[in-house]
């Protein structure tokens, strides 16, 4: 493991993979850097490849105060930290982070998997209050369920084998600050994203993050989005190779 500091001193830790161009790799919330595991081997071959954990878990620290800035500010020591101008792929939160980031980070290309942006109607979305009170009920598996089935989905969390024994309990506080974040954003405010962008998105992942890249899609410049039949919100363990594939013909 290798680390870099924020902005604010936090330290930022991230594994080193491949050779070839830099790529950087940001997960979303429920998850950290192990998320990419499946994705890996189908670009180490093509890219030199950063995979932090976002901070406040994994191998990487948190910070006194949190926003979506320091996300950002995250990004940049990362970006700062490679040898050229890296490109990013952000899933779920981590396109969110990757995408405030863009209008004013160098980047050589923008990947977002269903970035995790709310668009029209789904913007009225308390979950984060809704998780939240669980939470402070006591209900810490409750405020998960509620993240899971509404933010990644999935008709019913019972029915996934990792659940509950391998859920990620222990982030419920991370994840809660971070649905927080994606209800405050909008893409209205969004500057101009110059990096040439592709935006991915499973057929079967949740209708509102299929609404936000066909917003995207609509606002940025320079876009090209893939749609993956048979594939949710999961894309990157679900189909590593279709997702690789699609990596390395963008990034070129």
């Amino acid at each position: 493991m290798q680390t870099v500091t924020s902005a604010d001193g936090t330290r930022i830790a991230y594994e080193r993979r491949g050779e070839g161009a830099p790529l950087i790799l940001l997960h979303g919330s429920s998850a950290d850097r192990h998320s990419f595991r499946p994705l890996i081997p189908h670009l180490a071959d093509e890219q030199t490849l950063i995979v932090p954990d976002r901070r406040g878990r994994g191998d990487s620290e948190d910070g006194s105060h949190y926003s979506l800035d320091r996300e950002i500010e995250d990004l940049r020591a990362l970006a700062a930290a490679v040898d050229g101008t890296p490109s990013v792929f952000g899933h779920s939160f981590g396109g969110l982070v990757a995408l405030a980031a863009a209008p004013d980070l160098s980047i050589e290309r923008l990947v977002l998997y269903e970035p995790a942006v709310l668009v029209g109607e789904h913007r009225d979305s308390d979950l984060a209050n809704r998780m939240q009170d669980r939470l402070d009920a006591g209900e810490r598996r409750e405020s998960l369920r509620l993240f899971v089935e509404e933010a990644g989905g999935v008709p019913d969390v019972t029915a996934l084998p990792w659940w509950p024994d391998e859920a990620p309990l222990d982030r419920v506080e991370t994840v809660v600050r971070e649905t927080r974040a994606v209800e405050n954003y909008r893409i209205s405010e969004l500057p101009v994203v110059d990096a040439p962008t592709l935006l991915l998105t499973g057929k079967r992942g949740p209708d509102h993050l299929r609404d936000a890249v066909g917003a995207l899609s609509d606002r940025l410049s320079d876009v090209c989005v893939i749609p993956f039949d048979d594939v949710g919100h999961m894309g990157i363990e679900a189909a590593p190779e279709r997702v690789g594939d699609a990596l390395n013909t963008f990034l070129g």
